[in-house]
């Protein structure tokens, strides 16, 4: 191949001295471009640990790294890669500006893996570019897990916490996000109080404080209660509306399906209208509600205390709401209803959690549209083999994360 074909690839691949591409092969069989690059005799190299330069090469090892592909062909970039004695640190192999220590892969070829995971599942992504999943796997975990580690949780002072289910059955992680930053800033495994425990340490250890934490939205499990209460002692606890109406949406199912044992064709396919929002039901839904409203059903009695329960959030006054619902939960009581008078005591026992929700505003509505991202992510995927691969899958849906190698 001719001098400026060479110069054209090492102008493609940034190189300057004292690196070159001192050839290239094709193989058109096998579709694969081989780069071969060297540093010029009498090169000195600097220690990557201190920095001293001037030192001249101790050994060298031959090393391969995929590329980006040039003109549909795999391409492979190989080099001897020196290592030099460093007065203060001993035998060091040198920084490389195409790639990473312990990658096979160079800096382009990984800038090109972050651009596009965010955009297909990993398995989806391997196989677009001719690499197992668990090389690619590892490159996003790298640059993922830099970045979370390089966040600077300062001045974080508002966090929601929810979990999300990473496998059927009762496998969890728990996101913690900042409100208002509105980005997830810490996943982790499980969902009880030492879940809360590990974000007050990472917080601490990120330049946030844990006595900076003034507001925490979550569910009312006794779990994330306790771990809030010992791990951010400063932190006023919102439960969140979400999860409160949701509670109060299994009592009305609850409801629903004792009464269908003895009205079977009055209630059949009815359950998600009960569960919806009235402007969020179809036509022929809404004319089912009618008809269904006119009938002595406990379903009715349930579903209409549920309608007036709604209106407490929307009560401008703390004061007047607090009355409002004081009186909703007689109601309730007086209604007979046990799945009712159950979600009523449920409420009594964290009233501090439910009534703060008036003076702090917040909710986990940014945290529930995250998990829909995240749980349409997973089937996308069909799930991740690991509880690491979900993780970090999280952090880049909901992280707001800068993950990627920086390309100078």
């Amino acid at each position: 191949m001719q001098a400026q074909d060479l110069l054209l690839f090492q102008a493609a691949l940034g190189l300057s001295a004292p690196w070159q591409v001192t050839s290239v092969e094709f193989d058109r069989d096998a579709r694969r471009l081989d780069l071969r690059v060297d540093f010029l005799k009498g090169a000195t190299f600097s220690c990557p640990e201190c920095g001293v330069s001037g030192l001249k090469a101790y050994d060298t090892s031959e090393k391969c790294w995929r590329h980006m592909d040039f003109w549909q062909h795999q391409t492979y970039l190989t080099a001897r890669v020196p290592r030099v004695r460093c007065a203060e640190h001993g035998v060091r192999q040198v920084a490389l500006p195409w790639a990473r220590p312990q990658s096979g892969f160079t800096l382009l070829f990984e800038a090109l893996i972050m651009a596009m995971v965010a955009e297909m599942p990993v398995a989806t992504l391997a196989a677009l570019v001719g690499e197992h999943d668990t090389r690619v796997w590892r490159v996003v975990h790298h640059y993922v897990d830099v970045a979370v580690d390089s966040q600077d949780l300062a001045g974080l002072e508002r966090v929601g916490v929810d979990e999300t289910s990473s496998r059927r059955g009762h496998d969890y992680v728990t996101v913690f996000a900042d409100l208002d930053q509105r980005r997830g800033v810490f996943v982790v495994e499980g969902k009880d109080h030492e879940t809360v425990q590990a974000f007050s340490l990472f917080l601490q250890t990120h330049g946030g404080d844990v006595g900076q934490v003034s507001e925490v939205c979550q569910d009312m499990s006794e779990a994330f209660l306790k771990g809030t209460r010992e791990n951010l002692p400063e932190a006023q606890i919102t439960f969140d509306r979400y999860h409160v109406r949701s509670h109060l949406s299994k009592a009305v199912d609850e409801v629903r399906r004792q009464e269908s044992k003895h009205h079977k064709d009055l209630l059949r396919n009815t359950r998600y209208m009960w569960l919806k929002r009235p402007a969020n039901l179809t036509d022929r839904q809404r004319d089912l509600l009618d008809e269904l409203l006119a009938q002595p059903l406990e379903t009715v009695r349930a579903y209409t205390l549920a309608q007036q329960f709604d209106s407490f959030y929307e009560i401008a006054d703390p004061d007047t709401a607090q009355e409002y619902l004081r009186r909703w939960i007689i109601e309730v009581d007086a209604s007979g209803l046990e799945p009712g008078k159950r979600f009523a005591r449920m409420l009594e026992d964290h009233w501090d959690g439910v009534i703060r929700w008036h003076h702090s505003q917040i909710s986990n509505g940014l945290l529930e549209g995250l998990n829909s991202l995240i749980q349409a992510a997973k089937r996308r995927a069909r799930g991740y083999r690991s509880n690491r691969n979900f993780i970090t899958m999280i952090y880049l849906i909901a992280g707001k994360l800068n993950a990627g190698p920086v390309i100078a």
